[in-house]
């Protein structure tokens, strides 16, 4: 003999061939398993089924409240700044607005404007003597430049610390609009 002697291996069928079919089996079974409960019980079984896998969530609150929208991804911002007490911008930026309105061009993007005072008693409301309202009243002067046209993608909000004298402008990447399925 001129090397070692293998016998030939036999034909069968491969491994995951096997193992796939087990898998199948287990999820027809679990089906069953599922239909065979009683339409009263069946929510008592999937809380069980939750509870196992590590959630507390009732079968009641899953079906009922929708799914968060995924955070918005901030893409660039823009500031407008003010003087201390105003809510009237100090030197607009010439491109401020055209940036804002061809962002929105794009159904994707809204605008996310956060307002905001340096803390100091001179940055307040003339007014109200508010520092909230007076950055409230500045992430509004911001949207006004702007316009109305796309004021339905426009986020609005107060910064909850103080910080610079400015309406930062961020645009944020919000994905697809949803889309309503038509009855």
């Amino acid at each position: 003999m001129t090397g070692p002697f293998f016998p030939e291996t036999p034909p069968a069928r491969p491994i995951w061939l096997i193992t796939l079919a087990d898998l199948a089996l287990l999820l027809v079974g679990f089906l069953v398993l599922v239909q065979a409960t009683g339409a009263e019980r069946r929510p008592a079984l999937l809380n069980g089924l939750r509870a196992q896998f590590g959630s507390s969530d009732h079968v009641d609150q899953a079906l009922r409240a929708p799914p968060a929208p995924p955070p918005a991804m901030p893409v660039a911002t823009a500031a407008l700044n003010f003087a201390a007490g105003s809510a009237v911008p100090v030197e607009p930026d010439a491109l401020f607005v055209p940036w804002a309105r061809e962002a929105l061009a794009d159904p994707r993007v809204r605008l996310s404007i956060v307002g905001s005072t340096d803390g100091s008693a001179a940055d307040v409301d003339p007014v109200t003597r508010s520092a909230v309202v007076l950055a409230a009243d500045r992430a509004r002067t911001a949207a006004a430049l702007i316009g109305p046209a796309a004021a339905d993608r426009l986020i609005l909000s107060t910064a909850g610390k103080p910080g610079p004298r400015v309406a930062m402008v961020t645009l944020v990447f919000a994905g697809e609009p949803s889309r309503r399925p038509s009855r």
